[in-house]
């Protein structure tokens, strides 16, 4: 159910930020702003999208992924647990972004993809063997070895916009944050990691 709430509250700032462009350049992270005293930027950005593919591919996988890591998390820690969760990935995320970046006026991100990339990564180690479809079946621990060794291609080789260092930012906490919530987490990996489900 929280995992819906974070997904029609991101969806309908977005929406808004769309329509309203005076909106979205108050939530964007820009670092002159956050260096201001605008802190909030850094969660706020993570409400609001580029365009409805951005918007789309962001919140399909965190609703694919996001109900799995809220059971757990939320059986671990409460439901309280969960959001906290997902508000902190998109903060602690972006923050390599931003203090490689403070000092540059030209320079925004925006996107929910830092949080997200958490919440894939925190199910990975819960069930490595869901299969992600895209549009073949991949399995998830598979799909996440790709996914990070692309993101760490593009953040030091390509200029296309995308913010690949808060993927791997997020990626990371998402797994130390399951990892120190319950350490039994790491020998079910790797029991899960020995026993492929579909074979």
């Amino acid at each position: 159910m929280l995992t819906i709430i974070l997904i029609a509250a991101t969806i309908g700032i977005s929406w808004l930020a769309f329509e309203r462009p005076r909106l979205l350049e108050r939530l964007i992270l820009w670092p002159p702003a956050v260096g201001r005293g605008q802190v909030d930027r850094l969660l706020t950005h993570g409400f609001i999208h580029a365009d409805w593919q951005h918007l789309l591919f962001n919140m399909i996988t965190l609703f694919f992924f996001g109900r799995l890591a809220e059971r757990v998390i939320s059986g671990l820690i409460g439901p309280v647990g969960f959001v906290l969760f997902y508000l902190s990935a998109i903060v602690i995320a972006i923050l390599p972004t931003y203090l490689r970046h403070r000092r540059d006026p030209r320079y925004r991100s925006l996107g929910a993809s830092g949080a997200v990339s958490a919440v894939l990564f925190a199910t990975i180690l819960l069930d490595p063997w869901m299969l992600i479809f895209i549009p073949i079946p991949i399995p998830a621990i598979l799909y996440g070895i790709g996914y990070v060794a692309y993101s760490f291609w593009m953040d030091r080789n390509a200029a296309d916009g995308t913010n690949h260092n808060a993927h791997l930012s997020g990626a990371i906490y998402g797994l130390l944050f399951m990892l120190l919530m319950d350490a039994r987490v790491a020998q079910h990996f790797l029991r899960q990691l020995a026993s492929p489900s579909f074979l």
